[in-house]
């Protein structure tokens, strides 16, 4: 679409360059309804064309591949006609590797602009990105400036900057600012041009410097009388091409030693408190040696702090340089066989390559051999997140540089399998034949990627509800592993790929988490039954079903998060335009209950990932072990390292330590009353955090006497005992109308009877048993209350007569609301009756609504206008008509009053994890 804006002139543009870059110049510039008159690019390299000259050649736009403009200092003559015979009335060089005359530049009535990737006047030349990292500069930036016979000495059009991260590299800069921007930058340029406001801007003589091409290899050459920082702006200011080199040996050098040349990407800040041991490694010119370790190499500057380097290329072969001497075990892995379909997407990259190559394409064809470069391996990385949905980053082109290494290395990533070492996972396993399957999981808390013991060593004995054997030892954590977790959670975010990753991106990982979730769901069943006491079938379907279900709903929100825009009134003369972001809050703490291990985990933490965040979870100390399979599985979908931090152990120490922590910007908890309000008190006393709770519950359920009374039943006793009555939202008080309140109880107690009580791995089982111990002997405490104050127990009331912490399904009548078991919640099997009058609606309900609690409700009626009725005047959170336990992962779920405020599920649950940002702009 053309921007015919009144004074502008349509411009006759010669386009002067080469690349991707200059493709979306090109682009831009025709959608604004400018004419390109000719492109001006380099000579096909074999037989791979410039896609600059592609793109023209599709629109019959004039293109020309010269070789050379000149000859013995002077401009070719044919190349001059040739140039002026499309009559262009501005040249703009977007990038461009030739020297372009002055007669061409000069030619155009409105001259020649040129990108250049630095804030002019410093750092003129050819290798301007590399040099604002070598030099350590805290602002890049970009220029647009009028060509002249100088060497990027031309007045300026305009400039444009941005902050330098911590860990730049001269990829990352390039395609998170210099790349975008310096588009829109150079389609601006020529719009101000068209409307003949563009500025003449003399550059200063102050600040200016002229940097040498960094082509030469002396001037690629680590030199080591360097500070930590001087060393890591040095190898990032070479990354990823063409690399700082350096000589090594992983022997202590003597005067026969001989060094083996190799060049460092990959580098970073080291910032941990204590060096890491590992293999000593050597640098030619260093007197101080590195350390080879699991991470790559830890380099020293000369001022004592370090530098770790990830990768590493020897012999022209990338690699991780924690496997840097290591072939046999390198080049030992076998080759995966491919599935049809998975040889379908094999064909599919075959023919990306192709097209990037302008060649055929083998099984050992290397890309950077055939003729590739690095913004190839861009092209390469989008093309196939785009047409396979795999997420690969700009190194995994780099070490694998063969077709058939990619190939390894796409279908290991597809698989979520680890085997190309980006989602491996190590760990002391717990391996166990049950449920006529075998399984395996950790025992250690889960911190920045790794699986490790509590700093302190300390453990917890996890007890099989059902028979009251000890299944493992589970680390015990405390404040210091705290600490750990999060810190490893702030630089995820802060520092992090998670907190650089597209929206899109991240959902893309998230769907794959809960595949793998997916395929392991029998495995977590089966673990969450052990642990927890859950029977096995509900499990599957409830306890690890709807989990998946909660990550693949919110793994379809990430890049659907956005803000708005504000109609404001306006300044005047001038302008307003207001608008707001959706931003992620940070480091988030989440401390969930017992009773459903793996979905409260679930229902918290992914509306928290897909909001951005990052976490360090707390899981039940009684049932931690489906967390800890979880954060397996989430390191072989991809989720990087620091992003999901488990610690287990005490909530009175880890969960108190996450409240109080200053980094720490928002808390979910799930649990009592009475413990939520210490955790609100530490939220406010520490940083004011941001906090949700979900907290105690006593639902009433009104049982209408117009109701169906079958259905009733098999309600009343879903919303009881569901999940043996360790429910947040189970009806913790049935209000029963008289005339069918003795019948309602009779069938109750016949339905009872035909429960059947047992091991919850058994598919006929119903009932199983308590979490654990100290909820048991609760309950039996909780009984033996009821029938002091003057309750009727009718049936249950005690322990079952056999192993295991199984507890007898429970019916109470005659219960008076002054009793406590009508106003405290059982958390268990125990199901409390107290009838009301026939037709005293309000009545029953100012007795439902006596409690400090308001998490769930429910009211079974055949009458419409009383259900709505009865629905407007509940005072809960949730409110069930003609059904109960109805929960879905698209429908929001919290309380109120006591039982607390703030919602998981639906959309209204990322606003729990998210901060608004208003932003106003005068013009």
């Amino acid at each position: 679409m053309s921007d015919n804006k009144p004074g502008k002139e349509t411009l006759r543009v010669a386009i002067i360059g080469q690349s991707l870059f200059a493709v979306e110049v090109y682009k831009a510039i025709k959608s604004n309804g400018h004419h390109i008159v000719g492109v001006f690019t380099i000579p096909d390299q074999g037989s791979k064309e410039d896609p600059l000259a592609t793109i023209a050649s599709q629109d019959a736009v004039p293109t020309f591949k010269f070789k050379a403009w000149r000859q013995k200092g002077q401009i070719i003559p044919e190349v001059l006609e040739q140039y002026k015979s499309v009559g262009a009335n501005l040249n703009v060089l977007p990038f461009c590797s030739q020297f372009i005359p002055m007669e061409v530049i000069d030619f155009p009535q409105l001259k020649s602009i040129v990108y250049h990737p630095s804030i002019l006047p410093r750092h003129r030349g050819a290798n301007a990105i590399a040099w604002t990292l070598i030099e350590g500069d805290a602002k890049a930036g970009l220029s647009i400036f009028w060509a002249d016979d100088g060497l990027d000495t031309g007045p300026v059009l305009l400039q444009r900057e941005c902050d330098v991260l911590e860990d730049d590299t001269l990829d990352s800069l390039y395609k998170r600012f210099m790349y975008p921007e310096g588009i829109k930058a150079t389609v601006d340029a020529v719009e101000l041009i068209a409307l003949g406001t563009a500025p003449v801007l003399q550059q200063p003589v102050e600040g200016a410097t002229y940097d040498p091409a960094l082509n030469k290899k002396d001037l690629q050459q680590v030199q080591w009388r360097l500070s930590g920082q001087q060393l890591h702006n040095f190898i990032r200011g070479l990354d990823s091409s063409p690399g700082a080199w350096t000589c090594v040996s992983l022997e202590e050098p003597t005067e026969s030693t001989v060094w083996h040349e190799i060049r460092l990407y990959g580098s970073q800040l080291f910032k941990e408190p204590s060096v890491p041991t590992g293999k000593a490694v050597y640098f030619q010119g260093n007197d101080k040696p590195g350390i080879q370790w699991e991470n790559g190499f830890l380099i020293p500057g000369q001022d004592g702090k370090w530098v770790n380097v990830q990768r590493i290329s020897a012999e022209g072969k990338v690699m991780k340089a924690a496997n840097y001497g290591r072939q046999a075990e390198s080049s030992s892995s076998a080759a995966v066989e491919l599935t049809e379909d998975e040889k379908a997407k094999q064909e599919i990259i075959r023919q990306v390559w192709k097209s990037i190559l302008s060649a055929d394409v083998s099984d050992d064809t290397d890309f950077f051999g055939a003729g590739a470069g690095s913004m190839d391996v861009v092209r390469l990385v989008e093309e196939l997140k785009d047409k396979i949905g795999v997420t690969l980053q700009n190194e995994d082109v780099f070490m694998a540089t063969k077709f058939n290494e990619l190939i390894q290395c796409v279908i290991s990533k597809l698989r979520g399998d680890g085997s190309d070492g980006s989602g491996k996972v190590e760990y002391d396993a717990i391996v166990m034949t049950v449920n006529n399957r075998e399984i395996r999981f950790p025992h250690q808390q889960f911190i920045n990627g790794k699986f490790m013991d509590a700093a302190s060593g300390k453990t917890t004995a996890i007890i099989n509800p059902t028979d009251e054997s000890v299944i493992c030892q589970v680390s015990s954590g405390g404040i210091e592993d705290v600490q750990q977790a999060v810190e490893a959670a702030r630089l995820a975010f802060e520092e992090g790929e998670w907190g650089k990753m597209n929206a899109r991106d991240r959902g893309r990982l998230l769907f794959k988490l809960a595949d793998l979730m997916e395929e392991h769901k029998e495995e977590l069943a089966t673990i969450e039954s052990i642990d927890s006491g859950a029977v096995y079938t509900l499990a599957l379907k409830t306890h690890v079903g709807m989990s998946i279900d909660t990550w693949r709903y919110f793994a379809g929100w990430c890049d659907k998060i956005h803000g708005s825009t504000i109609p404001v009134n306006n300044a005047r003369p001038n302008k307003n335009f207001t608008f707001t972001r959706r931003e992620p809050v940070g480091v988030c703490g989440l401390v969930t209950p017992w009773n459903y291990p793996l979905m409260m985990l679930s229902w918290k933490m992914a509306a928290c990932l897909a909001a951005g965040n990052t976490v360090v979870h707390k899981p039940a100390e009684v049932c931690p072990l489906t967390a800890l399979k979880f954060a397996e599985l989430s390191v072989r979908a991809g989720i990087p390292p620091g992003v999901i931090n488990i610690v287990t152990g005490k909530g009175s120490i880890i969960g108190q330590a996450l409240a109080e922590h200053p980094v720490v910007r928002k808390l979910g908890f799930t649990g009592s009353t009475e413990t939520g309000k210490i955790v609100m008190r530490a939220c406010a006393d520490s940083n004011l955090k941001k906090t949700s709770l979900e907290l105690g519950g006593k639902s009433p359920f009104i049982i209408f006497s117009d109701c169906d009374i079958d259905r009733a039943v098999r309600l009343g006793m879903s919303s009881v005992f569901f999940n043996k009555g360790e429910n947040c939202i189970a009806a913790g008080r049935l209000f029963v109308e008289k005339p069918i309140h003795d019948e309602f109880v009779k069938r109750v107690l016949i339905e009872i009877g035909k429960m059947s009580i047992g091991d919850p791995l058994d598919r006929g089982t119903q009932h199983g048993p308590q979490n654990h111990k100290a909820h048991l002997d609760k309950l039996i405490e909780y009984c033996d209350i009821g029938v002091k104050e003057g309750a009727t127990l009718v049936t249950g009331g005690k322990r079952a007569d056999r192993p295991g912490f199984f507890f007898l399904p429970t019916v109470f009548t005659d219960v008076q609301d002054h009793m406590y078991v009508a106003k405290e919640e059982s958390f268990g099997p125990v199901m409390i009756i107290s009838p009301f009058e026939s037709g005293d609606v309000d009545g029953v309900l100012r007795r439902a609504n006596a409690s400090e609690y308001g998490l769930a409700s429910g009211v079974i009626t055949r009458d419409l206008s009383k259900a709505l009725y009865v629905t407007e005047k509940l005072q809960a959170g949730t409110v069930f008509v003609n059904t109960y336990n109805k929960t879905d992962v698209a429908a929001p779920f919290g309380g109120f009053k006591q039982s607390g405020f703030g919602k998981d599920l639906g959309e209204e649950a990322l606003n729990e994890y998210l901060k608004t940002k208003c932003v106003t702009i005068e013009y």
